[in-house]
């Protein structure tokens, strides 16, 4: 019998899951508070209840593995970069002593930090309304009284502005969205004190994160950006100039997986579609009635192509994947960096020709056109790699 699929889910026929999701988010903010972190490797040729375990997983900053069975190398190769720090730890446990038997080296640090907290300050008209990745809510400070730093819609883990982060690493990401005060943007569209035209004031924006190095020395690394307010109906061009069109792909992507996992039925692929059709219609050159005439500048071509491919992404699209592999897909999505998630929504492929140096293969369309019988392709979807050795 079928364990569960996103079709029981989405009529509410698996029985047991709402409770157990409730379950894991207790067990969730339990581990945040202890600043402990919740690692899973689960091998298996069916489910196991990773749908149902995420909260915990995501909301501690923990790592999670899936594979088909123990012996699978992926499965090892994970563990061991996990465990190990790498090669180095492998090759040598491989050493022999002078009897025979296998010599364990020591094991080298796990370079994960720990009991971390991430705190946002922000100018006046700049409101916190949330964050999405690896990471759990503080509690608001007691008193009852509204904080003036909180945007009054939220977004994933909102209504606060600092978030516990019980285990991190080098990779681990998050994104914090932010909302714009109306006295900012009228100030801005003004041109800040200076009058109209004059550069608009400048907004600050400032990261605090506190956490017990893994050497366990605590550490606090803060990191402050300044940005200046523009008149967005005057000069597009700016924000168009600052526009950062893989971090917001992959800023939209979280947003889409949270909402299609928190509100009922919610439409992703109709949301992506509005949410394209208004970048397009704000910053898109065009002339009336006249389609071939459509164009978006540099620093926004890609962004459509970007959507495109995260509507057919299994983010996405979950017909044919079981509930654990969707939450294992969305996991890694919102822990790691945005180069790798780009991977994840748009993957690479490089092509290899023997008439051309090997160590510099050449990117190439995601389209038939670039299959050659001459030419070995390399698909880089980040969960796996399909090699074509093209003919022999």
């Amino acid at each position: 019998d079928p364990i569960r699929s996103h079709k029981d889910l989405a009529k509410d026929a698996a029985p047991h899951f709402s409770r157990a999701c409730r379950h894991y988010a207790a067990l969730a903010a339990s581990l945040a508070a202890a600043g402990h972190a919740l690692d899973v490797y689960a091998c298996s040729l069916d489910q196991v209840g990773i749908a149902e375990m995420k909260p915990a997983v995501e909301r501690t900053g923990g790592l999670l593995v899936q594979a088909d069975t123990f012996a699978n190398p992926v499965f090892r190769e994970s563990l061991r970069r996990a465990l190990g720090g790498g090669g180095g730890a492998a090759d040598a446990a491989a050493a022999s002593t002078s009897n025979g038997n296998a010599a364990l080296a020591p094991p080298e640090p796990l370079g994960v930090a720990s009991n971390g907290i991430l705190e946002v300050v922000a100018s006046r008209d700049v409101r916190v309304a949330g964050l999405l990745g690896p990471a759990s809510p503080l509690p608001p400070p007691p008193g009852g009284r509204k904080n003036p730093a909180l945007a009054e819609s939220s977004v994933g883990l909102g209504g606060t502005t600092a978030w516990k982060l019980p285990g991190l690493d080098a990779r681990s990401t998050v994104a914090v969205y932010f909302e714009a005060g109306s006295a900012a943007a009228a100030n801005g569209a003004a041109g800040g004190p200076g009058g109209p035209g004059a550069a608009g004031p400048q907004l600050y924006i400032q990261f605090v994160t506190r956490y017990l190095h893994a050497t366990g020395a605590p550490r606090t690394r803060v990191t402050t950006l300044t940005r200046r307010w523009v008149d967005g109906a005057a000069d597009g061009g700016a924000l168009v100039a600052g526009f950062d069109q893989e971090a917001a792909a992959v800023a939209v992507a979280r947003l889409a997986t949270f909402k299609m996992e928190t509100e009922e039925d919610f439409d992703a692929t109709r949301w992506l579609d509005r949410t394209l059709i208004r970048l397009c219609s704000r910053f898109g050159e065009y002339r009336r009635d006249d389609p071939a005439s459509f164009g978006l500048q540099p620093g926004l071509a890609f962004f459509p192509q970007f959507l495109f491919n995260l509507r057919r992404s299994p983010f996405v699209q979950v017909f044919g994947a079981s509930p654990d592999e969707t939450a294992a897909a969305r996991l890694a999505l919102c822990r790691e960096r945005v180069a790798d998630a780009m991977v994840m929504i748009q993957p690479t492929l490089l092509a290899y020709s023997l008439n051309k140096d090997p160590s510099q293969p050449e990117p190439v369309l995601l389209d038939v056109a670039s299959i050659a019988p001459d030419r070995i392709l390399l698909l880089d979807a980040f969960f796996y790699v399909v090699v074509f050795h093209g003919v022999r």
